[in-house]
């Protein structure tokens, strides 16, 4: 029932430059959504970015763009149909030499393949955001939408976004639940930086 550091992975879809500027309480939104991405790097959480159709609408915001491992270019709305599956699931890579060790007793690497939470925000909510995460479910991995650090041109159509994200299983979550969860303890040892992104 609550978010775990080894499970979680972020994606943050669409922050881009030309679409910002007309989302309703646009600033908020880019503030949560760095909060994200710093306690998300902070705790050393897999990060992948959406950008939409980008030579068109520009890049995502500089500092987000900066904290994702990888930015996935996407034509669909839903980035799950230009990839995003595929990252979130990578296959392991073998350790060792591997010229030297049979497949069948190469030993493997713990990576993303295992973390089947995804915690994910993004713009518009009612297009986007909601096409991604209706994806994800599909795709049966645990979805929990940031709902302070998503957004839309109007709140109605943030709002209806939510309601319908809800009413397939996505959990409706804000900034700080994500990050107060993903520490669990004031004895965590990244607690005051992690602190420091709500103050």
């Amino acid at each position: 029932m609550l978010l775990s550091a080894e499970d979680t992975q972020l994606v943050l879809v669409d922050y881009q430059a030309k679409l910002m500027p007309v989302i309703h309480q646009a600033d908020a939104v880019l503030a949560n959504a760095k909060r994200l991405a710093k306690i998300a790097h902070l705790l050393k959480l897999p990060i992948i970015g959406t950008e939409q159709n980008p030579e068109k609408l520009g890049s995502n915001d500089q500092e987000i763009k900066g904290l994702c491992q990888k930015t996935l270019n996407k034509m669909h709305f839903g980035a799950c149909e230009d990839g995003l599956v595929e990252l979130l699931r990578e296959p392991p890579k073998p350790m060792g030499n591997a010229r030297s060790l049979p497949k069948h007793i190469q030993r493997k690497q713990n990576t993303q393949e295992e973390r089947n939470t995804i915690v994910i925000a993004g713009c518009e909510a009612h297009v986007c955001l909601l096409q991604t995460a209706l994806g994800l479910l599909e795709e049966e991995f645990d979805v929990w939408v940031v709902t302070d650090a998503c957004g839309s041109r109007t709140e109605l159509n943030r709002d209806a976004a939510f309601d319908r994200l809800a009413g397939n299983g996505a959990e409706l979550v804000t900034t700080e639940m994500v990050i107060f969860e993903l520490l669990r303890s004031c004895e965590h040892p990244d607690f005051k930086a992690g602190l420091s992104l709500v103050k």
